[in-house]
């Protein structure tokens, strides 16, 4: 069993960028944001670990090269957490609270691979501040590899805010983390 370890102590400040949301005043229907991420190992593992979900066809290349697929795929949700990404942070950004998703996964995304998250705004309530986007995820050969709907509540103040990405993740195994507590 392994241990997620999160820590923004040392980074410095250094690897900060600015965002700025849109609020739901400010959202047309047609509005378009794009969001790309390379599929690494480490990601694969890290998800893992935060998910519990460990099935060896995403994680053991011996297993994996014996299944349909004959090497390691990422998990489905972990483009999901892809398109959630890119919701937080583009379209419409900081403040949106996810409402719900539905998504079909269309082909199995490999390690390697560029995902690009396309949303698109196609519905806006007018009873309340919730947004309607079209999902869609394509890899590096413009092939589809899930596809969906989100409905998010899209914020109402306007922010600009400073996002620090964790500096320092690391996976401990049971030892290494008890280990840790003690200290």
């Amino acid at each position: 069993m392994s241990n997620l370890n999160c820590s923004n102590q040392e980074n410095g400040m250094s690897n900060t960028t600015q965002i700025t949301n849109l609020t739901f005043d400010e959202i047309n229907v047609g509005d378009t944001a794009d969001y790309s991420r390379l599929v690494t190992t480490r990601e694969v593992e890290l998800f893992a670990a935060v998910s519990g979900d460990h099935n060896p066809v995403h994680l053991d290349p011996e297993y994996a090269a014996t299944t349909q697929f004959g090497e390691c795929i990422a998990h489905g949700m972990l483009t999901g957490a892809f398109i959630s990404a890119a919701i937080a942070m583009e379209l419409p950004g900081p403040g949106t609270i996810y409402l719900g998703q539905t998504l079909q996964f269309r082909a199995p995304v490999t390690l390697g691979d560029t995902l690009t998250v396309e949303l698109e705004v196609t519905d806006k309530h007018t009873s309340r501040p919730w947004v309607t986007i079209a999902t869609i995820v394509k890899n590096q050969d413009n092939k589809e590899v899930a596809k969906g709907e989100a409905t998010v509540m899209a914020p109402g103040k306007k922010e600009t805010v400073t996002i620090v990405p964790p500096s320092a993740i690391q996976l401990l195994d049971d030892a290494d983390a008890a280990s840790e507590d003690k200290n």
